[in-house]
């Protein structure tokens, strides 16, 4: 099945808490799919990192640490997926 909406769309809801990668919804996409999914889940990831909360302000540290959270453990289910069913990303 091909994704419905925008891969970079969807890589920021995921970061924002709005979606979740689980390996029951990895099962309807195919391998060029999840590879544009790994590729949009980077590029927010690497964004991410790049913001800087101003010092002080504990909850946005807070807020960044908790996205920062989210998209690796995406990444992660999404490459351990990809292991187990033999698709390279």
């Amino acid at each position: 099945m091909a994704i419905t909406g925008n891969p970079l769309a969807i890589a920021r809801e995921i970061g924002d808490g709005f979606h979740s990668l689980t390996t029951a919804s990895l099962k309807r996409y195919t391998p060029a799919d999840l590879k544009t999914i790994n590729t949009s889940l980077q590029q927010v990831l690497r964004d991410a990192r790049g913001e800087t909360p101003p010092p002080g302000d504990a909850e946005a540290i807070r807020k960044k640490n908790l996205r920062l959270q989210r998209l690796n453990t995406a990444v992660l289910t999404l490459a351990n997926y990809c292991r187990q069913q033999r698709i390279p990303i």
